[in-house]
């Protein structure tokens, strides 16, 4: 049975949750670990989906030119391969901002300043009719921690979450592939973990590591509410399940019959 590709870039960053909702809607997938030597796969044809997971790495290549990891100028061919031939694709945090870049977005160190801890996103208009937002509420709950941000999306993508300090949470690129800014994927043992090796940056920001994970351990309820079922819905268009009205031609506005991979 073919499975769903799931890109790790970081051991502090499993799909987690993410992993459980997908497969619990019957998704099956299969985790490469670039960071521990796997190699990254030349097509997506043997997949149903690719998901790109977040990372403690940048988007963008430093100074001299390296980029943020060895093995990103393959995912971002990988990622549009996956556009151009609709493959089904999600990327979380890094794994967002890497489909933005891809694509001719830009992503930079954020002049905001981090972004921690659960949190609300606006849902924007554009995703009333997209088939994995249009159910989520306009102020979902979310999980954040990131220090860069997407200043510049793809010319070709559409906004379908905004916030105050960041204004593109959440995208789409063709009638496929969605890059969301916060993290689905979190449960409470990783935040533990990110606020143990993000201690000084919480300093910086004033922020009592008890209470973050307190917030967070509050929230993950409501997030799962929202994201389960948005895991779901994306599970079901990679497995060819999700009803035809669902599917939008991102030219027009018009329905696309559910084409296979």
């Amino acid at each position: 049975m073919s499975t769903a590709l799931v890109v790790e870039n970081d051991p502090s960053d499993p799909p987690a949750r993410l992993a459980e909702w997908l497969t619990e809607a019957e998704l099956p997938l299969t985790v490469v670990r670039p960071h521990a030597g796997d190699e990254l796969p030349e097509t997506l044809d043997e997949y149903l989906a690719l998901v790109v997971l977040g990372g403690d790495q940048d988007a963008y290549p430093a100074a001299d030119g390296t980029p943020g990891a060895p093995w990103f100028p393959r995912l971002e061919g990988l990622l549009r391969k996956a556009v151009r031939g609709r493959v089904p694709t999600l990327g979380v945090c890094l794994g967002a901002q890497l489909l933005a870049t891809a694509h001719g977005g830009l992503v930079e160190r954020s002049t905001s300043g981090p972004e921690i801890g659960p949190g609300l996103v606006g849902r924007r208009d554009a995703a009333d009719t997209d088939p994995l937002f249009k159910f989520v509420p306009l102020l979902p709950d979310v999980i954040q921690w990131h220090r860069d941000e997407i200043t510049e999306l793809p010319l070709n993508a559409v906004l379908l979450a905004a916030s105050t300090r960041y204004p593109y949470q959440a995208f789409r690129i063709g009638d496929r592939a969605w890059g969301v800014q916060f993290h689905l994927e979190c449960d409470l043992e990783m935040i533990e973990r990110w606020t143990a090796s993000d201690a000084a940056t919480l300093a910086e920001l004033g922020y009592d590591p008890e209470a973050v994970v307190a917030a967070t351990a509050g929230a993950l309820a409501d997030v799962e509410e929202v994201w389960q079922p948005f895991a779901a819905r994306f599970a079901s268009l990679a497995l060819g399940t999700l009803p035809d009205p669902d599917i939008l031609n991102p030219g027009t506005g018009r329905t696309l019959p559910l084409l296979g991979n």
